[in-house]
């Protein structure tokens, strides 16, 4: 409808009226609206849309029911797909505490005399992600993990004022090519090395490396913290968080800076997002920071009070001295990752890493006796391992999926016919045992 030609319609939503659109059109200089929109070609300025007629509310809930319908039901599949992205069983405390109105209505932690406890809940989540990581200093979150790695990358460069960066060819290709998206117009460049070869080149700034890696396995980080640190170069490590509460932390091996996916902690996987980045680092480096830091303080009358310590982006300081364009810290999806660990605490967030551990192993053992099927490698691994199949991997999953199975990660392109499998503490013994037993018929 063209609403400046109908004197009569009054929109509900838009308070102007004809008279008042009329003098704003006087003041730019033009006649109508649709002067405004003139050098749009009109194919696209008014294409023909084939849409179905208008519905009813009741119909238009039928449609949609529907659709809904035709979704995989979580519960009737069992899934063994992970890569970055992992199902877990959150407590049902994360829910009935995030969704309180507190803290699904807009905030703004700016203020912090009207925002006490956002601010308190994020400068929580920096505390817990250290005693997780045991590194000195965290921010309020990023993104996510493979966005929270890039912003490390640029932080690493900033602090030696060096423009190359050697990332390990056990990294995820997602997070190298999000890496690549950062540096791209930066100045910055990027090399792959081989683990088990590692010559950094001259003016290299960070090594990077995946813990474990993107195939499953535990690495010895103290070695590349070792071959950084001689190079000059700072260690980033990309860690999965659920495997701290097992194995040695990004701290005891001396990283310079640790990230992190914060999904794994009490956050759905929801189709790939919104999910929260792990940031932490030594405490020297803290200014280099992207995001913001929550610092907590005494107000005038010696109450505890929390603030915005550091705020390092470019909505609040002169863009050039900005560490990043980072617009939020996700706040909500990092109060969930916070209710998930403070509930579960140290004893049941090592629980639920020793289940994903026992888990996996209990399958891999299974697996290798398959015949046709074989690990990629003997060495140790957390939740995760590849495995060498008799036939494409994609092929395998269509024939799992018919079983209402999800299977793992076609890894192909990297490793012929190569699958990379996943276990969390949500699949069953009888998940496990039917996922075998499949394997088994597929020759």
């Amino acid at each position: 409808m063209n609403i400046e030609n109908n004197s009569e319609y009054v929109s509900p939503y838009i308070p102007n009226t004809n008279l008042d659109r009329q003098k704003m059109l006087e003041i730019i200089g033009v006649k109508r609206i649709d002067d405004l929109f003139k050098d749009i070609p009109s194919d696209y300025l008014n294409p023909n849309l084939n849409l179905a007629e208008p519905m009813s509310e009741f119909e238009l809930k039928k449609y949609i029911d529907a659709i809904c319908s035709m979704n995989i039901v979580p519960g009737e599949y069992s899934s063994f797909l992970g890569a970055g992205s992992y199902q877990h069983h959150i407590p049902s405390i994360v829910n009935q505490l995030s969704t309180r109105s507190e803290y699904m209505t807009s905030y703004t932690p700016y203020q912090p005399e009207v925002s006490q406890g956002t601010l308190q809940t994020e400068y929580e989540f920096q505390s817990l992600c250290c005693l997780l990581t045991n590194m000195e200093v965290a921010n309020a979150g990023m993104y996510d993990g493979s966005t929270a790695l890039a912003e490390a990358a640029l932080m690493s460069a900033r602090i030696n004022k060096k423009n190359k960066i050697a990332i390990l060819d056990t990294v995820s290709p997602t997070y190298i090519e999000i890496l690549k998206t950062y540096t791209q117009y930066q100045g910055i460049s990027i090399y792959i090395v081989n683990e088990n070869e590692i010559n950094l080149e001259e003016d290299t700034t960070c090594l990077i490396v995946q813990n474990p890696n993107f195939y499953g396995n535990i690495d010895d980080m103290k070695q590349f913290a070792k071959i950084a640190h001689q190079n000059e170069a700072l260690l980033i490590s990309y860690t999965d968080a659920m495997s701290l509460g097992m194995f040695i932390p990004p701290g005891d091996y001396d990283a310079d800076i640790a990230v992190s996916e914060g999904q794994t902690m009490g956050v759905p996987t929801s189709f790939g997002g919104p999910y929260v980045g792990i940031f932490t680092c030594k405490k020297k480096y803290i200014r280099q920071m992207p995001g913001r830091i929550v610092g907590k303080t005494i107000d005038t009358k010696g109450n505890t009070a929390y603030v915005l310590t550091l705020q390092t982006r470019e909505q609040h300081i002169r863009r050039e001295n900005a560490t990043s364009n980072i617009c939020t810290s996700v706040a909500l999806i990092a109060l969930m990752s916070t209710i998930y660990m403070a509930s579960l605490g140290k004893k049941g967030i090592k629980h639920i890493a020793e289940l994903c551990y026992q888990k996996a192993h209990y399958a891999s053992e299974l697996i290798k006796k398959i015949p046709g099927y074989s690990l990629l490698s003997d060495n140790i691994f957390f939740r995760e391992f590849t495995i060498i199949c008799p036939r494409s991997p994609k092929e395998i999953n269509k024939i799992l999926l018919k079983e209402k199975i999800i299977g793992g990660l076609d890894i192909s392109n990297k490793i012929k016919n190569g699958m990379l499998l996943s276990f969390t503490e949500v699949n069953s013994k009888e998940d496990i045992d039917n996922l075998i037993k499949t394997l088994s018929k597929i020759k």
